[in-house]
């Protein structure tokens, strides 16, 4: 994804190419294969990781993603005309766009500041509010903390949005350029052949999850022999084929998502399978440094829980959502507390920093940097307050 902006030219057009990506993915996906298929305990760990990992979270991503990424694809609105006519909010429409689960709504905000059509405060709105793909995962694994987040986080944007207008000029460092977004056109890809077998492996790993999710013991009811098991073999299947496709699959995960001319399943797929790869990451980056260490990770960011948030929100500054969905990981599995999961969604931009990096790089270190200053008051005022 750190290749998302191949090229600009100049200054006018950014082309989101294909090129340089599958090598590092490829790369990723032979060291995770390479522990999965370890003898003796450390595979074991591995590849029950990556069922876990499915069937408790993948599975549910994908069908969130199923209603938002549907929503997206058979709807006609336009959102550029939209923000057009209604300039009077653009900060809460901003930070409600950013809100929204994905980084869609957060890159066209970006695209329009930097088109010189919002506010500086629009942008800062938008950042704040963005959480990018992991808002997908928390939606998926916990909902009601999802929409709370969603909340907190548009609530938060639309006043640091508000205040910074208040602050600085509406044009503050907005570059004159005129921007068109275009993505590198790919008809199909190799992976997508494998959309069925996918889908085929998705329904009945979401019944599982489901009943997993309600202590439900699947190979028990089904009476299975024991060294056979239902859940371990569609949760390792599911979780081959995600990494299996991502890995080969050409396409920007940013694209993937997000290019409305796409086929809405492969949307769906392609995007689950990214969400799934960094989610078996996290919890991978856990298991394996317990393997080796036998340290208890709640003990350890225990004694350094007033630096837990700060932490987080530092990661919230990297672009893109790989790292965020890491950190959700982990708040997830109770690993770090709520307000550093605060705290990083409202510092997090998603992809929605690329384009802005690359065409108006100071605005956005600096809208960035605003972004921190809330994510440090709500993270550790939720702290100190009911942690």
């Amino acid at each position: 994804m750190n290749e998302l902006i191949a090229s600009i030219i100049d200054r006018k057009t950014i082309i989101f190419a294909n090129e340089g990506r599958l090598l590092k993915k490829c790369f990723l996906a032979i060291i995770i294969l390479t522990l999965a298929f370890q003898q003796g305990a450390l595979g074991e760990v591995v590849r029950a990781s990556m069922v876990d990992a499915y069937l408790q979270v993948s599975v549910f991503v994908g069908f969130t993603l199923f209603i938002f990424i549907g929503l997206d694809s058979f709807t006609k609105f336009d959102i550029d005309k939209f923000l057009e006519n209604s300039k009077k909010f653009h900060v809460p429409l901003a930070s409600f766009l950013g809100a929204l689960p994905g980084c869609g709504g957060a890159i066209i905000v970006v695209t329009q500041y930097i088109q010189g059509r919002i506010s500086f405060g629009s942008l800062v709105a938008v950042l704040t509010a963005t959480m990018g793909d992991a808002a997908f995962l928390l939606l998926a694994s916990e909902p009601t903390t999802g929409i709370f987040i969603f909340v907190l986080g548009g609530s938060v944007g639309v006043i640091s949005g508000y205040i910074v207008d208040l602050i600085h000029s509406s044009d503050y460092l907005q570059s004159e350029s005129k921007i068109n977004l275009e993505f590198e056109k790919l008809e199909k890809t190799l992976v997508s052949k494998f959309n069925l077998f996918w889908c085929l492996v998705f329904i009945p790993g979401f019944i599982i999850g489901l009943l997993v999710a309600f202590q439900v013991d699947v190979d028990n009811i089904l009476n299975l022999p024991k060294e056979l098991s239902l859940v371990t073999i569609v949760g390792s299947i599911g979780a081959f084929l995600s990494i299996f496709m991502w890995a080969l699959n050409p396409l920007s995960d940013f694209q993937c998502s997000t290019d409305r001319s796409r086929n809405y399943v492969s949307r769906v797929v392609d995007t689950t399978n990214f969400v799934s790869t960094w989610v078996i990451c996290g919890f991978l980056v856990f298991e394996v440094f317990m393997f080796f260490t036998s340290i208890d990770l709640k003990i350890l960011f225990g004694a350094w829980l007033p630096f837990v948030p700060l932490i987080a929100i530092l990661l919230g500054f990297l672009p893109g959502c790989g790292p965020q969905i890491i950190v959700t990981t982990f708040y997830l599995n109770g690993y770090i507390p709520l307000s550093a999961e605060m705290g990083n969604a409202i510092a997090n931009d998603g992809d929605a920093l690329f384009p802005a990096i690359a065409l108006a790089p100071k605005a956005a270190i600096i809208a960035t940097l605003y972004s921190g200053i809330p994510a440090i008051i709500v993270a550790y005022g939720y702290m100190y307050l009911f942690e």
